[in-house]
């Protein structure tokens, strides 16, 4: 049972603007929310279509089947749409697509593209690709699948950078996921620039915009604050990353937190100031859930700390942009559903 008004002790929820949902996500989900409006249940949706339980548990209500491959596709439903998720998805996919006669929407973030351009024009252009990220994500599966093999190297650490031993170092381009730690990714390039003078660097910043926002956000917040909360997916890497950035900024304690059914209130104890951010993949209504549970148990007021205004927004794919998207559709993708 709550505890009376008269119990509570103060607490100031600082919250992180901007914060949830990014373009690329919104864009994703709004994907496969217009597929199954458009073609009908089942709609097939390679790999999580972004890292987040609630969401994937939600389009799975509304019909939506999440595969890790191809071929667990039956060959009945071979005419109904397979979308493949935000991370992105290696050259070998929508040619395997082709190959069983799927039809497939690609909702791989436009950043996400961006990087896989990136990385092909260093190797167009005879530069070895130097892919900074971490092993066995998505993401970094994604863009290192768009090249031929042998053609590109992975760093993940300073440690990498140091004990990396090119063919060629004088002919090295690099890239970087988009979902880093924008201090530990400036690191490893100073540390790869530093050992190879004539590393070129990519045309634009590949690290997101909304992942750079969201760590400023944090950083702003995080000082001085007794507990931080990130709300987010173990395996969202954008989300572990705010979890770092709020422990080097300043706060004393920073926990990842997929629901508020999770926080062990003996642990957080009593605090006079909470941090709190949410990763890209996360839906604002969980936000307004973690909110609720300290307001049952702290008297609160909420404090913001907005770094950024996004306005960015990232178009469907062609074969979906007449299908009408209802305010109930939109509050649903906006992660407002019940």
């Amino acid at each position: 049972m709550a505890s009376s008004i008269l119990e509570k002790s103060p607490l100031k929820i600082r919250l992180c603007g901007p914060r949830g949902f990014c373009a690329g996500v919104d864009r994703a989900i709004q994907i496969v929310v217009l597929a199954l409006k458009e073609y009908g249940a089942p709609v097939y949706v390679r790999h999580e279509i972004v890292h987040n339980r609630y969401v994937v548990e939600g389009l799975e209500a509304k019909g939506a089947i999440f595969v890790e491959e191809l071929d667990e596709i039956p060959v009945e439903h071979r005419k109904q749409p397979v979308v493949f998720s935000a991370h992105g998805v290696p050259k070998s996919v929508p040619e395997d697509a082709e190959a069983r006669n799927l039809f497939y929407l690609d909702a791989t973030c436009p950043l996400v593209s961006k990087v896989h351009k990136q990385a092909m024009r260093h190797q167009r252009l005879g530069r070895h690709v130097v892919l900074i990220g971490h092993a066995g994500h998505p993401e970094v599966i994604g863009t290192m699948g768009q090249l031929p093999p042998g053609t590109v190297s992975l760093i993940d650490t300073i440690a990498d950078a140091e004990a990396y031993v090119p063919e060629d170092p004088d002919n090295l381009g690099y890239v970087t996921q988009t979902t880093l730690s924008v201090d530990d990714t400036a690191g490893v390039i100073a540390k790869l620039q530093e050992r190879f003078p004539n590393l070129t660097a990519p045309s634009a910043d590949s690290i997101c915009y909304a992942t750079t926002n969201r760590q400023e956000a944090v950083k702003e917040a995080a000082p001085g604050c007794d507990l931080f909360i990130v709300v987010g997916a173990p395996n969202s890497s954008n989300s572990k990353r705010l979890v770092e950035v709020a422990l080097r900024a300043g706060a004393k304690r920073s926990l990842l937190v997929q629901r508020a059914s999770e926080l062990n209130w003996d642990e957080i104890g009593r605090i006079g100031t909470l941090g709190l951010s949410a990763g890209a993949s996360a839906p604002e209504v969980i936000v307004d859930e973690i909110i609720a549970a300290f307001k049952d148990r702290f008297d609160a007021e909420i404090e913001l700390a907005i770094t950024a205004e996004e306005t960015e927004n990232f178009l469907v794919n062609r074969e979906l942009r007449n299908v009408p998207l209802t305010v109930d559709d939109m509050a649903w993708v906006n992660g407002a559903r019940a």
